[in-house]
């Protein structure tokens, strides 16, 4: 069977003052319909560009999409001309933006604002389009929702606004929909909410979802599958049970040490990864992750290894084996 999503070789850089920025170097995934993929890492890892890239919003100039092929439902969308991408967003492919509390027009109300894909996809009439707006508030469980139609977002609360903007994503049953750390700002109650909501109408819908988080607790409850990036590359991918079972990347076994354990020892320390990010404009000639990885070997600092597979699907970028590693739980 097709997949719904077939993302390969994905490049984009961005020119700078200080050189060329590789933030997706030849990223490639898959995703299948109704799947959960989770795309992990620390901050400029590449997944909000990775995302970013997908829908075709990146700002040119600075940035360029110079590689790579997305194929969605047989599509390349990197060949769509603007019109035609335009057609695709908000329609087939919806995305939930980092930010709630700045993601939607303070000058509009919101019953416009969600409304508006129904409006622009479907030919509805304003009038139609409100009630649909309406009705998908109240999907999103949103109180007293048809009276929220006329509110404007300062009305809302983080976690309320965070849930029109699902609402908004939902307005015309699209095939993916991408969330980009989409709990950001919020707090741990709200989060879970927010999460649970959009996994549970994500299944209803039968919509795939990229979930772009740096959160692995988030993964191990609602991802299906797992990718995890380093400077700007895919490092390890594989279902979320195996990942979390036996982590292959010495930077994937790094987060897990970092997450904390309900079944810890009261005082046990969580085990930071020791350094910075790379640069990415003067990335090593071989493993970005040898400066900071305490299995590193000669090996690593002058060849960048590619992912192979280790078994199930389960593929790793490292030329260490897991025996020779540090335990997922240091």
């Amino acid at each position: 069977m097709a997949k719904l999503l077939e993302v390969r070789n994905l490049t984009t850089r961005f020119r700078t003052e200080r050189g060329a920025v590789m933030a997706v170097d030849d990223v490639s995934f898959d995703v299948d319909a109704g799947e959960t993929l989770a795309i992990v890492g620390e901050s400029g890892s590449g997944k909000s560009v990775t995302a970013l890239s997908l829908m075709r919003l990146i700002p040119n100039p600075p940035g360029e999409i110079t590689a790579g092929s997305v194929m969605f439902e047989g599509q390349d969308l990197l060949k769509l001309s603007d019109a035609e991408m335009q057609a695709v967003r908000g329609d087939r492919i919806a995305m939930i933006f980092q930010e709630p509390m700045t993601s939607l027009n303070p000058s509009l109300t919101v019953g416009l604002q969600v409304g508006e894909p129904v409006q622009l996809h479907r030919g509805a009439s304003w009038k139609a389009a409100l009630e649909k707006a309406g009705e998908l508030l109240a999907r999103v469980r949103i109180p007293d929702a048809k009276a929220r139609v006329d509110a404007y977002p300062h009305q809302f609360s983080g976690g309320m606004r965070q849930r029109a903007m699902i609402a908004m994503a939902l307005a015309c049953q699209p095939k993916l929909i991408i969330a980009d750390e989409p709990t950001t700002a919020l707090d741990v109650t709200v989060q879970s909410q927010i999460l649970s909501l959009l996994k549970e109408l994500t299944r209803e819908t039968g919509a795939a979802l990229i979930l772009i988080t740096h959160d692995l607790g988030v993964v191990a409850r609602y991802a299906d599958r797992v990718s995890v990036m380093y400077a700007g590359r895919v490092v390890e991918t594989g279902t979320a049970r195996e990942i979390y079972k036996m982590p292959q990347h010495p930077y994937t076994r790094g987060l897990m040490a970092c997450v904390p354990r309900l079944d810890g020892v009261l005082g046990d320390r969580l085990v930071p990864i020791e350094g910075s990010p790379p640069d990415l404009t003067r990335l090593p000639p071989g493993c970005a992750f040898a400066p900071r990885c305490s299995v590193a070997e000669p090996g690593c600092l002058k060849a960048r290894p590619v992912l192979e597979d280790v078994g199930g699907g389960h593929r790793k970028a490292c030329f260490v084996s897991v025996e020779s590693g540090v335990p997922a739980h240091a």
